[in-house]
């Protein structure tokens, strides 16, 4: 790789991809603030090979806790004193019936029981203190997660988006990291003090008697044949129950977000049936992962009664033959608890691990997934660029045998307007795609100046490039700060500038803290010519040699198009510019107009010259504005 990925970060124009059919099946996905500038601040720890198996996950897992590891290490200490002293307590429990109450010797008893209560004390004392180290190397360890699995997100390309719902993503990047946070918090010392007890367990049971020793490891095998069983199916069950919600989440996210059109076409009533469908999926595979996880606790009880009787039994018989004593036989009923105890706890925390290894086996995925970075030959910086694009019989698809753009030569020199222009799907949106690489190009080349793109540094090609779409996304910052989102060292001098270039300078005086007004998820506070007129001013802040205009009047009246087409031409002086437009009147200046049908440029020309030829473009113009003849 030509740098590693935590030298890369996703840039703003990375939000749209796909054919113009494909993108209204994305959403923006917008980057956190806090990455502006460019690159995440903190390494990708991913492993490159995916999780095959529940121990192959768990070891990946604990790649995350290790950094932690004074945090486990106090965890593990203070887990073993708390064990050690819970093993103390029955073996002074059986010491008080045969050295203190059989004999009656009471005032030696009330020492034993200080001493006792002073032990249970400690117990408790030092059981809480693992578990509150626990709980900060867990969060720890889930917050470098999280942060992995969103630097990896900025890195994807945009086909993988194609490929995947954001309610699924954001099922990942939320209920799964959490399913994972609360085995961490709740398993890990459990497991640890499970362990441990057993040993401490096994090895006192042996030193006080063999014979009862061996009695109660009878139920054993049963335990684990039955663990393993069980195991088997929790594991598929969970992971199709994860896999549900991720669907329903998708399913929620987009009909919340498309609730006006729902209600507009009184859909509300399929949308239930739909809801219902994907929510009845959930619920079958929570309940059969629930029912044969929650088959654990009701088994091992009875197991243990079956033990703890058999041990009560015939302890009593070899105290009533004098081969033990009554306190040994009280004791080993004690530590017979403890022993069978842990196992129970195992069994439970095993089903609970393997729910959340099914979680962090999405997490991972999303984690193993080539980033568009991965696998480059060492590129070179763009360097000074004077606007000449170049498309040399460009062909693309975005799937296989289905041709999107075919044999495709254009040129644009330095300073031009080109305006491409043509029928829903005819490729304009992907010409701009394959310039800024968001996709790569199946045959022909792309130059910039000359230099072939696919030798260009990705970062450098997107940097020269300026992207105003006609979904005009804001972040949830201050305006200030969303102009400034393109180039993060300019002054606030320099901010007001780009705004009074691009129109919007006015409107943002008016509003209560001007430049500082929050914006809220989506600019909703602000109206759409608004927002439009904010996304100019971030790209005329950024200085781009390379300007691209993707439908940006198509969703805004009259009036306010006359002020953005206003900034626009102040901002695409001296710029190579491409400008995709439906609306025919807003591209008669440009120097060159592409027509583009079916994956080809049917047509080339300037708008009177198009006009002259009474062909494709005559009859896209006659159908907007009536012409005579």
């Amino acid at each position: 790789m030509a740098r590693t990925d935590q030298e890369r970060s996703a840039q703003d124009g990375s939000e749209q991809g796909g054919s113009e059919q494909e993108r209204t099946q994305r959403s923006d996905h917008a980057p956190d603030l806090s990455m502006r500038g460019g690159r995440p601040t903190h390494g990708m720890t991913v492993a490159k090979s995916k999780p095959k198996n529940t121990f192959g996950t768990i070891r990946r897992i604990w790649s995350y806790i290790r950094p932690y590891r004074a945090g486990m290490a106090a965890v593990f200490l203070f887990t073993l004193v708390s064990t050690v002293l819970s093993l103390i307590a029955p073996y002074l429990l059986g010491s008080a019936v045969d050295d203190y109450i059989i004999p009656g010797d009471y005032k030696g008893l009330a020492g034993l029981c200080a001493v006792l209560l002073s032990v249970y004390a400690g117990t408790a004392l030092f059981a809480w203190l693992q578990q509150h180290v626990m709980v900060k190397v867990s969060q720890l360890s889930i917050q470098d997660m999280r942060r992995d699995i969103f630097a990896r997100l900025q890195l994807l390309p945009l086909r993988f988006f194609d490929s995947k719902t954001h309610g699924e993503l954001m099922s990942r990047t939320t209920n799964d990291i959490e399913n994972v946070s609360g085995t961490l918090n709740q398993s890990v010392t459990q497991l640890i003090a499970s362990i441990l007890s057993l040993i401490g367990s096994l090895g006192i049971m042996l030193y006080l008697n063999l014979w009862l020793t061996l009695l109660s490891m009878v139920t054993i095998p049963l335990v684990m044949l039955f663990t393993k069983t069980v195991a088997g199916r929790t594991r598929k069950y969970f992971s199709k129950q994860q896999a549900n919600l991720g669907e329903l989440n998708g399913f929620i996210e987009e009909t919340v977000s498309g609730q006006k059109v729902v209600q507009i076409y009184r859909r509300e009533r399929h949308a239930g049936e739909q809801f219902d469908a994907y929510n009845k999926k959930l619920t079958e595979a929570s309940i059969q992962a629930q029912i044969y996880a929650g088959t654990v606790g009701p088994v091992m009880n009875v197991l243990n009664n079956v033990s703890f009787a058999l041990i009560a039994a015939v302890g009593g018989y070899m105290a009533f033959q004098d081969w033990t004593t009554v306190g040994i036989v009280v004791a080993f009923l004690n530590y017979s608890k403890q022993f069978q105890r842990p196992l129970n706890d195992l069994a439970n925390q095993f089903n609970l691990v393997q729910s959340a290894v099914a979680g962090a086996e999405r997490v991972f995925e999303i984690m193993d997934t080539e980033s568009e970075y991965e696998n480059e030959e060492p590129m070179q910086d763009a360097g000074r660029l004077r606007g000449e694009v170049v498309f040399d019989r460009v062909s693309f698809s975005y799937k296989e045998d289905v041709t999107v753009l075919n044999d495709v030569s254009l040129t644009a020199s330095p300073g031009q307007t080109i305006a491409l222009v043509g029928p829903t799907g005819a490729g304009k949106t992907t010409i701009i795609n394959l310039l800024t690489r968001f996709y790569e190009i199946d045959s022909g080349s792309i130059t910039l100046d000359g230099m072939d793109i696919r030798l260009l540094d990705k970062d450098s090609l997107r940097r020269k490039l300026g992207i105003v779409l006609q979904e005009a996304y804001v972040f949830s910052a201050s305006i200030r700060e969303n102009i400034r989102y393109g180039r993060t060292d300019a002054t606030d001098e320099e901010i007001e500038v780009a705004a009074k270039l691009a129109n919007a300078h006015d409107f943002i005086m008016k509003l209560p803290e001007g430049y500082d007004t929050m914006l809220v998820s989506g600019g909703s506070n602000l109206s759409q010519g608004q927002r439009q007129l904010l996304t100019i001013a971030r790209a005329v802040l950024a200085d781009p040699v390379i300007l691209i205009l993707d439908e940006a009047t198509s969703s805004i009246d009259t009036r306010t198009e006359m002020h953005i087409q206003s900034a626009m031409r102040t901002l695409m002086q001296g710029r190579t510019s491409f400008v995709i437009a439906h609306r025919l009147s807003t591209i008669r200046e440009a120097d060159e107009i592409l027509v583009m049908h079916q994956g080809g440029i049917a047509e080339r020309g300037s708008h009177e010259q198009l006009l002259a030829k009474r062909g494709f473009y005559y009859d896209l113009y006659n159908s907007q504005f009536k012409l005579p003849g």
